[in-house]
């Protein structure tokens, strides 16, 4: 029963994940969330401390650091945040930047010219990086690259999940440009985002 209730969900679902791909891309961050929770997709969010001062002069932007769920924890935490965030991301197919709403930048696997590249993205803005490199849907965390903490003393952590019913959003292997087309298809798909408190600079 559950089968086939998930076929007969399956083109409704896909035009519903065009929707919603499509508010993102080309309407504003208020506008675009309010319609998304009208199709279904619900948002939750919460701070312990919102870092949202702007960078002294001199100074770097905030790096937002993120456990990895799926391709739209930067998109998630961008519309929550209500500002703009440039995603770093060590792979990502012309689809996914195509379909993200905000400034995606490919890292090279190569910590000296991907910690060159996050300094100078950082003396422009914020940024925001998942550290373990793929998504990973299991209750545990993938080892983390420990570049992320060299480049600036203003490091905010993020706790992200993301919450469905029929379509997963992570793949262990296959074409994971389709991950935000299978995790927007679900009927009322949840993503909860959490800013932790900004680490200590020691």
């Amino acid at each position: 029963l559950a089968t086939l209730a998930m076929f007969i969900w399956l083109p409704i679902g896909f035009f519903l994940a065009v929707f919603r791909i499509s508010i993102g891309v080309l309407l504003p961050y208020h506008v675009a969330n309010f319609l998304a929770s009208l199709s279904g997709v619900r948002i939750t969010f919460k701070s312990h401390n919102l870092y949202n001062g702007p960078p002294e002069k001199s100074k770097s932007g905030v790096l937002y650091v993120c456990n990895h769920r799926t391709l739209l924890d930067p998109v998630f935490l961008t519309t929550s945040l209500g500002k703009p965030l440039t995603a770093v991301t060590y792979s990502l197919s012309k689809f996914s930047e195509l379909i993200a709403p905000l400034k995606t930048v490919s890292l090279k696997r190569d910590r000296k010219k991907d910690g060159e590249a996050m300094q100078r993205l950082l003396s422009k803005g914020d940024l925001v990086v998942c550290p373990e490199g793929t998504t990973c849907r299991e209750p545990y965390l993938l080892r983390f690259s420990p570049l992320f903490a060299e480049l600036t003393e203003d490091i905010v952590p993020v706790a992200v999940d993301a919450r469905v019913s029929m379509f997963y959003g992570t793949t262990a292997s296959g074409l994971k440009c389709l991950d935000p087309i299978f995790f927007l298809m679900n009927p009322r798909p949840v993503y909860c985002l959490e800013v932790l408190k900004k680490l200590p600079k020691e």
